[in-house]
Protein backbone atom coordinates (compact mmCIF):
# COMPACT_ATOMS: atom_id res chain seq x y z
CA UNK A 1 0.00 0.00 0.00
CA UNK A 2 1.17 3.36 -0.57
CA UNK A 3 2.28 5.79 2.25
CA UNK A 4 3.35 9.13 3.32
CA UNK A 5 7.32 8.56 4.07
CA UNK A 6 8.61 12.75 3.70
CA UNK A 7 6.48 15.65 4.20
CA UNK A 8 8.34 18.81 2.66
CA UNK A 9 7.65 22.58 3.77
CA UNK A 10 9.17 25.74 2.08
CA UNK A 11 10.90 28.56 4.38
CA UNK A 12 11.90 32.17 3.75
CA UNK A 13 15.09 31.23 6.03
CA UNK A 14 15.99 28.11 6.21
CA UNK A 15 18.54 28.22 9.15
CA UNK A 16 15.91 30.15 11.00
CA UNK A 17 13.39 27.86 10.79
CA UNK A 18 15.53 24.66 11.31
CA UNK A 19 16.82 26.17 14.61
CA UNK A 20 12.91 27.10 15.40
CA UNK A 21 12.07 23.23 14.55
CA UNK A 22 14.83 21.60 16.60
CA UNK A 23 14.56 23.85 19.64
CA UNK A 24 10.14 23.56 19.97
CA UNK A 25 10.36 19.94 18.37
CA UNK A 26 13.47 18.35 19.49
CA UNK A 27 14.81 16.91 16.50
CA UNK A 28 18.03 15.74 15.64
CA UNK A 29 20.99 16.90 13.35
CA UNK A 30 19.36 17.04 9.79
CA UNK A 31 20.90 16.44 6.52
CA UNK A 32 21.78 18.76 4.08
CA UNK A 33 21.63 17.46 0.53
CA UNK A 34 23.93 19.20 -1.71
CA UNK A 35 22.14 17.80 -4.60
CA UNK A 36 19.55 20.08 -4.56
CA UNK A 37 21.44 22.73 -5.53
CA UNK A 38 19.95 20.79 -9.23
CA UNK A 39 16.69 22.39 -7.95
CA UNK A 40 17.56 25.90 -6.75
CA UNK A 41 17.08 25.07 -2.98
CA UNK A 42 19.16 24.53 -0.25
CA UNK A 43 17.49 21.99 2.10
CA UNK A 44 17.55 20.45 5.65
CA UNK A 45 16.02 16.67 5.91
CA UNK A 46 14.92 15.66 9.55
CA UNK A 47 14.65 11.65 10.02
CA UNK A 48 11.64 11.15 12.43
CA UNK A 49 11.51 7.16 13.16
CA UNK A 50 11.77 5.76 9.58
CA UNK A 51 9.67 8.93 8.21
CA UNK A 52 11.09 12.28 7.56
CA UNK A 53 10.40 15.93 7.61
CA UNK A 54 12.21 18.46 4.89
CA UNK A 55 12.54 22.08 4.82
CA UNK A 56 13.63 23.62 1.69
CA UNK A 57 14.52 27.48 1.05
CA UNK A 58 14.92 29.25 -2.69
CA UNK A 59 18.03 30.24 -3.34
CA UNK A 60 18.48 30.17 -7.12
CA UNK A 61 14.83 32.21 -8.17
CA UNK A 62 15.79 31.63 -11.55
CA UNK A 63 15.37 27.62 -11.55
CA UNK A 64 11.53 26.25 -12.22
CA UNK A 65 11.22 24.43 -9.04
CA UNK A 66 12.51 27.58 -7.00
CA UNK A 67 10.19 29.79 -8.43
CA UNK A 68 7.47 27.47 -7.30
CA UNK A 69 8.66 27.65 -3.77
CA UNK A 70 8.84 31.42 -4.73
CA UNK A 71 5.81 31.84 -5.96
CA UNK A 72 3.79 29.28 -2.73
CA UNK A 73 5.48 31.69 -0.13
CA UNK A 74 4.65 34.97 -1.68
CA UNK A 75 0.78 33.56 -1.98
CA UNK A 76 0.94 32.68 1.79
CA UNK A 77 2.31 35.66 2.81
CA UNK A 78 3.98 33.66 5.49
CA UNK A 79 7.37 32.84 6.43
CA UNK A 80 6.95 29.27 5.74
CA UNK A 81 3.90 27.20 3.47
CA UNK A 82 4.07 23.65 2.26
CA UNK A 83 5.70 22.20 -0.58
CA UNK A 84 5.83 18.46 -1.46
CA UNK A 85 3.72 15.25 0.06
CA UNK A 86 6.70 12.20 -0.61
CA UNK A 87 4.47 9.31 -1.35
CA UNK A 88 6.28 5.58 -1.11
CA UNK A 89 4.91 3.44 -3.61
CA UNK A 90 5.20 -0.50 -4.41
CA UNK A 91 5.26 -0.03 -7.87
CA UNK A 92 6.27 3.11 -10.03
CA UNK A 93 5.89 2.39 -13.14
CA UNK A 94 2.22 1.20 -12.78
CA UNK A 95 1.75 4.62 -10.58
CA UNK A 96 3.20 6.78 -13.47
CA UNK A 97 1.03 4.97 -16.30
CA UNK A 98 -2.39 5.80 -14.23
CA UNK A 99 -0.98 8.96 -13.52
CA UNK A 100 -0.34 9.87 -17.73
CA UNK A 101 -3.59 8.17 -18.30
CA UNK A 102 -5.03 10.70 -15.54
CA UNK A 103 -3.32 13.67 -18.05
CA UNK A 104 -0.55 14.54 -14.97
CA UNK A 105 2.13 15.38 -15.77
CA UNK A 106 5.64 14.67 -15.03
CA UNK A 107 8.14 17.74 -13.61
CA UNK A 108 11.28 15.10 -12.62
CA UNK A 109 12.57 11.62 -12.58
CA UNK A 110 15.53 9.79 -11.70
CA UNK A 111 16.68 5.91 -11.50
CA UNK A 112 19.56 5.24 -9.07
CA UNK A 113 21.10 2.35 -7.58
CA UNK A 114 18.64 2.42 -4.39
CA UNK A 115 15.77 5.04 -5.47
CA UNK A 116 13.00 5.33 -8.23
CA UNK A 117 10.85 8.50 -8.27
CA UNK A 118 9.22 11.10 -10.25
CA UNK A 119 7.66 14.10 -9.26
CA UNK A 120 4.12 15.18 -10.36
CA UNK A 121 2.84 18.96 -11.35
CA UNK A 122 1.17 20.22 -8.60
CA UNK A 123 -1.42 21.94 -11.14
CA UNK A 124 -1.92 18.54 -12.13
CA UNK A 125 -2.13 16.53 -8.77
CA UNK A 126 -3.82 20.05 -6.70
CA UNK A 127 -2.83 20.69 -3.62
CA UNK A 128 1.18 20.19 -3.85
CA UNK A 129 4.04 18.61 -5.56
CA UNK A 130 3.52 15.35 -5.11
CA UNK A 131 6.19 12.54 -5.53
CA UNK A 132 6.05 8.57 -6.06
CA UNK A 133 9.03 7.29 -4.76
CA UNK A 134 10.62 3.63 -4.60
CA UNK A 135 13.18 2.74 -2.77
CA UNK A 136 15.13 -0.22 -2.75
CA UNK A 137 15.39 -2.03 -0.04
CA UNK A 138 11.77 -0.48 0.82
CA UNK A 139 12.72 -0.13 4.64
CA UNK A 140 15.85 2.00 3.06
CA UNK A 141 15.28 5.99 2.09
CA UNK A 142 18.52 7.82 0.05
CA UNK A 143 16.99 11.16 0.50
CA UNK A 144 17.75 10.58 4.52
CA UNK A 145 21.36 10.82 4.04
CA UNK A 146 23.82 8.72 5.69
CA UNK A 147 23.61 7.21 8.90
CA UNK A 148 19.84 8.52 9.21
CA UNK A 149 18.54 5.99 11.78
CA UNK A 150 21.05 6.79 14.25
CA UNK A 151 19.94 10.50 14.08
CA UNK A 152 16.61 9.85 14.05
CA UNK A 153 14.12 11.22 16.35
CA UNK A 154 11.70 8.88 18.12
CA UNK A 155 8.48 9.35 16.48
CA UNK A 156 6.99 9.81 13.12
CA UNK A 157 5.80 11.70 10.42
CA UNK A 158 1.87 11.01 11.06
CA UNK A 159 -0.21 12.75 8.21
CA UNK A 160 -0.21 15.71 6.27
CA UNK A 161 -4.07 17.65 5.51
CA UNK A 162 -4.54 19.57 1.91
CA UNK A 163 -6.86 21.66 1.47
CA UNK A 164 -8.64 22.49 -1.52
CA UNK A 165 -11.54 23.83 -3.42
CA UNK A 166 -12.59 20.31 -4.27
CA UNK A 167 -11.19 18.13 -2.00
CA UNK A 168 -13.26 14.88 -2.82
CA UNK A 169 -11.85 14.99 -6.74
CA UNK A 170 -8.51 15.42 -5.39
CA UNK A 171 -8.13 12.34 -2.81
CA UNK A 172 -9.65 10.68 -5.50
CA UNK A 173 -7.44 11.67 -8.17
CA UNK A 174 -4.31 11.19 -5.24
CA UNK A 175 -5.26 7.72 -3.76
CA UNK A 176 -5.87 6.44 -8.14
CA UNK A 177 -2.72 7.31 -8.97
CA UNK A 178 -0.84 6.05 -5.78
CA UNK A 179 -2.61 2.81 -6.35
CA UNK A 180 -4.64 2.31 -2.88
CA UNK A 181 -5.94 4.08 0.21
CA UNK A 182 -3.70 6.71 1.72
CA UNK A 183 -4.52 6.66 5.21
CA UNK A 184 -1.98 9.26 6.41
CA UNK A 185 -2.97 11.70 3.75
CA UNK A 186 -6.18 14.43 4.59
CA UNK A 187 -7.89 16.28 2.11
CA UNK A 188 -10.74 19.37 3.54
CA UNK A 189 -12.40 22.06 1.77
CA UNK A 190 -10.59 25.13 1.36
CA UNK A 191 -11.15 28.25 -1.82
CA UNK A 192 -9.25 30.64 -0.34
CA UNK A 193 -5.95 28.83 0.79
CA UNK A 194 -4.90 25.82 -0.95
CA UNK A 195 -2.05 23.69 -0.46
CA UNK A 196 -0.58 21.80 2.17
CA UNK A 197 -2.26 23.14 5.43
CA UNK A 198 -0.84 20.75 8.26
CA UNK A 199 1.92 18.65 8.86
CA UNK A 200 1.58 15.82 11.77
CA UNK A 201 4.14 14.37 13.41
CA UNK A 202 4.23 12.21 16.65
CA UNK A 203 7.55 13.05 18.71
CA UNK A 204 7.99 10.49 21.88
CA UNK A 205 4.20 9.93 22.46
CA UNK A 206 3.21 13.28 21.96
CA UNK A 207 1.19 14.92 19.13
CA UNK A 208 2.26 17.82 17.25
CA UNK A 209 1.32 19.59 14.29
CA UNK A 210 3.16 22.25 11.91
CA UNK A 211 0.19 24.63 10.59
CA UNK A 212 1.21 26.30 7.24
CA UNK A 213 -2.40 27.90 6.67
CA UNK A 214 -1.70 30.79 9.20
CA UNK A 215 -4.29 29.24 11.41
Amino acid sequence: MPRLRQAVLAARDLEQTVERLRRDLSLGEPYRDPAVTHFGLANAVFAIGHTFLEVVSPVDAENPAARTAVRQLERSGREQCGYMAMLQVDDLQGARERARAAGVREVFEVELDDMSEVHLHPGDMRGAIVSLSMPEPSDSWRWGGPGWRERAAPGRLVGIVIAIADPDAVSRRWVAIAGGHLADCSFVGDEHSPGLAEIQLELDGARETIRLDGR
